[in-house]
């Protein structure tokens, strides 16, 4: 037997100006449902929100709440009203029977304190306050309203994580498509005044919402198909005054009112950045800059070299200066050591989270231009505003709209074209995806992967930074800020390695393995190093955070040398500490050693160095019979054996198919060496 809703909305309806916004809207919330309500910018998400919260009446329908459950609303943005202190605020949200102590444990665990003044606090502080009012009775049913706009990641996975334990009822518009799949089992889709629901969680969505607007298009198509038909009839087939004739002509007349009140689905906005000269191949270098405010380090030595087409994106918690690192690197901010070097031929556009440059009493069209016009100056041609901000998704009466009448989403929308609108080769945009809709967010993310120059972006959205860049700059500890290769998850993949190899104990070796190693290259200073450690250095150096302009120079003095790739391992093995320093004859000595073996032995040839390279480090075994998954010596091999000896060079063992018949790689040197690790 099905339980009943919780909360029930039935035939809402509501019309701003002269379009409905919401018609004849059905929506039920049962105990325990977990629901994502998405849709475009301006359909209406958060009115309906605020009509579930009875905090705005709708012009008919009725909202049924059932008696005896609790509710609670987080709004875009919070209203701390006279309250004094952070506690004072939260504890507000209380009710008689609710416990006191979870106004002290939700504060903490935000990392807020009690007696915080609400008139101080930031706007991830501010959004952290709000959550822990609505949180702290846990109430039958939760409304969220963009949870995740101004906190940090590890604010947003504590969030997840939290909604998961508690037991209510959840709505929650979110344009973080990663928390949404994590949060969420059905989906509610706000489209053109009306609902759809589908009993599956965000990640089901788009492929359902794209499937039901190609339906809608074919029936469309077919509806316009039939009024050809019909309206052929009634100019050259109608013969008499019949009644069948007068049902055909009533049909004909019902199908045009039809196709005159269909709302076709909301066209997609067009972005395109604004095009200048090129800038030069280096565009910012950082060379051991540091920052400090109030005796805390905020940024300690960090170096960057950032080239030209580079899509760097900066996370971290709020407070860990973000921001402050982003303004020293474009030259805003002056580092208190260090030096900041910037290129040739710069345009800089920078977007603001903050949204400082519109102001509310200003209308639309004049916030974009700046009071100059009606024109807009777009790749050097001028394009009148109305059809402009067209390309955003905003309606020729809404130019003339104050600022401070627009959603959230539509804000952002305007700050975006007013930024794009500016000729640059760097982009600089701090939390560009607060408010967006996914739709625009699409756009974004495929506008930011093609830009031809380059691009910095500050973001708590992590399928955001997966999609469009292509380095992660992340703080440690003290100040201290690692760059990482590849967008979010890629960086917290590198951290779990690292991690795993630092706390990995030490194994000890099987027979099979200690035969497979060879004495570590000696020579004049070696220093009495050891393959176990030559290994483990090997290691430690390929996950260590690379510096780009130190691997250009390694690279470029192996081949000035005549080093050629083995020569750049060699230096590879000495920065790692694996290997002593040497000169030219300690380092063809070193090449050398292992390879007494096989004709390869002392040939010259580079797999014959890259061999010696391998049995070095111990990670290349020595010719023999393969037992299972291990190798064994060839005190008894035969004729058969060694002819196998001479087909593979270098044999390794593999999960599948039969040895390697060439000899392997250093990466694939430096996987076996984790599995003996």
């Amino acid at each position: 037997m099905a339980l009943p809703p919780l909360l029930r909305l039935d035939g809402v309806a509501l019309t701003f100006g002269g379009t409905p916004l919401l018609s004849g809207v059905e929506l039920n919330v049962l105990p325990g449902d977990r629901i994502a309500l998405v849709g475009r910018n301006g359909s209406g998400k958060s009115t309906l929100l605020k009509i579930a919260a009875r905090q705005v009446e709708p012009d008919r329908g009725e909202v049924f709440l059932k008696p005896g459950t609790t509710l609670r609303y987080l709004a875009q943005e919070p209203d701390f009203g006279d309250f004094q202190t952070v506690g004072e605020y939260v504890a507000d949200g209380l009710g008689p029977a609710d416990d006191p102590y979870r106004v002290t444990f939700l504060i903490e665990s935000l990392g807020l304190t009690e007696t915080m003044s609400p008139a101080n606090l930031s706007g991830g502080e501010a959004r952290r306050a709000a959550l822990a009012k609505t949180l702290a009775p846990e109430p039958d049913i939760i409304l969220l309203d963009e949870p995740t706009n101004h906190l940090d990641l590890p604010t947003i996975e504590w969030l997840e994580g939290e909604i998961r334990q508690i037991k209510s009822a959840l709505v929650v518009i979110s344009h973080d498509r990663r928390f949404l799949q994590t949060v969420t089992k059905a989906t509610v889709w706000l489209d053109r005044g009306g609902v759809k629901r589908i009993d599956e969680g965000f990640g089901a969505f788009e492929a359902w919402r794209d499937k039901v607007l190609e339906e809608e298009e074919r029936d469309l198509q077919k509806l316009d198909r039939k009024i050809v038909r019909e309206e052929h009839w009634l100019r050259y087939g109608v013969t008499a005054r019949r009644t069948r004739n007068q049902r055909r002509l009533g049909e004909l007349h019902a199908m045009r009112q039809q196709r005159r009140d269909t709302r076709r689905a909301v066209g997609q906005a067009v972005m395109q950045a604004g095009e200048t000269r090129e800038s030069g191949k280096l565009v910012i270098e950082a060379e051991g800059i540091s920052k400090a405010y109030d005796g805390r380090t905020l940024v300690r030595d960090f170096s960057t070299r950032i080239a030209r087409g580079d899509r760097i994106g900066l996370v971290g918690p709020n407070g860990a200066g973000k921001t402050t690192l982003l303004k020293m690197l474009i030259g805003e901010l002056k580092p208190d050591s260090g030096k900041i070097r910037l290129g040739t031929n710069l345009d800089l556009a920078f977007l603001d989270q903050k949204r400082a440059s519109l102001k509310d009493d200003v209308g639309v069209a004049e916030a974009l231009t700046d009071g100059r016009g009606d024109q807009v100056m777009v790749n050097g041609e001028p394009r009148h505003v109305a059809g402009y901000l067209k390309d955003f998704l905003f309606q020729p009466e809404q130019i003339r709209t104050p600022v401070g009448q627009l959603s959230g989403g539509e804000r952002a929308r305007l700050l975006l074209a007013k930024t794009l609108a500016t000729p640059a080769n760097l982009l600089v945009l701090d939390e560009p995806t607060n408010d967006l809709d996914m739709e625009t967010l699409d756009l974004l993310e495929e506008l930011i992967a093609g830009y031809p120059g380059t691009v910095l972006l500050v973001s708590h959205d992590r399928d955001f930074l997966d999609r469009t860049v292509t380095g992660v700059i992340s703080p440690q500890e003290d100040g201290v800020w690692l760059e990482y290769a590849g967008g979010y998850s890629d960086m917290l993949a590198q951290k779990r390695d690292a991690a795993a190899n630092e706390k990995k104990p030490a194994k000890a070796a099987s027979p099979a393995r200690q035969n497979a190693k060879a004495p570590a290259a000696s020579g004049p200073g070696a220093g009495g190093g050891s393959s176990a450690s030559l290994g483990q250095a090997l290691i430690q150096a390929e996950i260590r955070p690379r510096n780009p302009a130190e691997d250009h120079r390694r690279t470029r003095n192996g081949h000035r040398q005549g080093r050629g790739r083995d020569g750049r391992s060699q230096s590879f093995l000495e920065e790692a500490g694996a290997l002593p320093a040497a000169g030219q004859a300690d380092r063809r000595k070193a090449r050398g050693a292992g390879q007494g073996r096989g004709r390869m032995a002392g040939a010259g040839n580079a797999q014959g160095r890259d061999r010696g390279m391998r049995t070095a480090a111990g990670c290349a075994p020595p010719r023999g019979r393969r037992l299972g998954d291990q190798w064994t010596g060839t005190t008894a091999a035969g004729p058969d054996q060694r002819r196998a000896d001479r087909r593979h060079a270098s044999p390794i063992a593999t999960e599948k198919g039969p040895p390697l018949r060439t000899a392997p790689s250093l990466m694939s040197c430096l996987q076996r060496l984790r599995a003996f690790a």
